[in-house]
């Protein structure tokens, strides 16, 4: 997930944002793995990856959903963009 943070003015403030979104998503949803991955540098943008595991194709979606909504309700973030990726066991 792209994401614009709001009156955010550096690196330190930036982490006291992310973190908590970050801590929430791994509190409600204990079986997904959350990161920021991306925009490392840049203290009003940060990319959040989330990874599921599941047997089916449909539950992972479900679940991805409902992690990007629970983000996208934050007022203090802006999300720019999601994008969902399955991998399946054909795949290298």
């Amino acid at each position: 997930m792209d994401i614009l943070l709001g009156d955010v003015h550096s690196l330190k403030q930036k982490r006291s944002v992310v973190r908590p979104i970050i801590a929430e998503v791994q509190r409600r949803f204990p079986a997904v793995a959350v990161a920021e991955t991306g925009h490392l540098d840049l203290h009003r943008r940060t990319e959040i990856g989330i990874a599921v595991v599941s047997s089916s194709a449909a539950n992972c979606g479900e679940v991805m959903d409902d992690c990007e909504r629970l983000i996208a309700f934050h007022p203090e973030i802006e999300l720019l963009s999601a994008r969902h990726r399955l991998y399946n066991e054909d795949e290298d």
